[in-house]
């Protein structure tokens, strides 16, 4: 659900080639600054929940490597108050949704469960961070890092299936330094939601 099939092949086989560095999930880390940022220029406030966007593999090892970001996510539940769920979407892809009104909490954890992953042998899976913001009414932007390349990049629908490329822009503009941002505008690619006002992984 949410992911439209462009992205399929994009996140994909084609991702592979495309892909400028293994994935590091310390470039996450950009995102603790660019929360105040967001909100003190830009009047975008945290959503309170950001996402892990995976592919699976039907293996016993990589479904014990899940166990054990879950079992990460829960014993820090007590500590930080970070809720999460995880499920699969319609395209086949799978995320861990993470629930907290601290934007460092969301951050932290996240990073925890990419980086788990990637010590397990499965950062190629790892394919997007997604951090929400609220705007107005029940409009949301984002901030999604790819992993296959290494960079941030703006998303703000508008509608059903329409994309606020002047927002979009302005996020770049006023991040950029900030954040590492894909300098390449055709890898700036939707995670459209189900239905406007939704969350990509709905």
């Amino acid at each position: 659900m949410g992911l439209m099939d462009t992205v399929r092949s994009i996140f994909g086989v084609s991702a592979e080639a495309d892909a400028t560095r293994a994935a590091d999930p310390e470039d996450l880390f950009g995102m603790s600054t660019a929360y105040i940022t967001m909100e003190a220029d830009l009047g975008y406030e945290n959503a309170g929940k950001a996402a892990l966007c995976f592919s699976s593999v039907d293996s016993t090892d990589f479904s014990d490597t899940v166990d054990e970001v879950k079992s990460i996510l829960e014993a820090g539940e007590s500590d930080t108050g970070t809720t999460f769920d995880t499920h699969s979407d319609d395209h086949g892809y799978s995320w861990v949704v993470l629930n907290d009104t601290d934007p460092e909490d969301l951050l932290t954890t996240i990073h925890f469960a990419a980086d788990t992953f990637i010590e397990q042998g499965y950062g190629s899976r790892l394919l997007a961070a997604v951090f929400a913001f609220d705007t107005t009414g029940t409009d949301h932007a984002y901030w999604i890092y790819s992993f296959r390349r290494g960079a941030y990049y703006p998303f703000v629908p508008e509608g059903d299936h329409e994309r606020d490329s002047q927002a979009e822009f302005k996020l770049q503009s006023v991040l950029d330094g900030e954040l590492d941002i894909e300098g390449d505008e055709s890898y700036w690619y939707p995670l459209w939601p189900d239905r406007p006002g939704g969350y990509p992984w709905q």
